[in-house]
């Protein structure tokens, strides 16, 4: 017996949908973040907080909400990748901390950047 398929809930818009995927990332590039952050001897502060994304970006313009979505498509395709070069450089006797603390600048400026798109942000 096949269940029908869930209906569609009216208050949920595609952006919304679109927003609550880029939530999932969102937190596991904060806990990305925390493993450099490790890496560079720094103790985060409220840059590895994870804000509910959808919520903070609910009431976003279209173009707000689409830049914000990128810019965090734009920072998992670099944190990642570089973490696992930190961690393959520390596995070789290298001290990655350098890197990783030029790495956490980069997260915290462009955390702050996709924060400033969020509605409460603008007003």
């Amino acid at each position: 017996m096949n269940a029908a398929p869930p209906a569609m809930d009216p208050a949920r818009s595609p952006a919304d949908s679109a927003r609550t995927a880029t939530g999932l990332k969102w937190a596991a590039l904060h806990d990305t973040a925390n493993a450099v952050a490790a890496l560079a001897g720094v103790v985060p502060g409220c840059e590895t907080e994870v804000l509910d994304f959808a919520a903070v970006m609910r009431g976003a313009t279209l173009s707000r909400g689409e830049l914000a979505e990128r810019g965090v498509e734009d920072m998992a395709a670099v944190i990642e990748p570089a973490l696992s070069a930190l961690l393959g450089a520390e596995v070789r006797g290298i001290d990655p901390g350098a890197a990783a603390r030029a790495l956490w600048r980069e997260f915290t400026a462009a955390r702050a950047a996709i924060l400033a798109l969020s509605p409460s942000a603008c007003a």
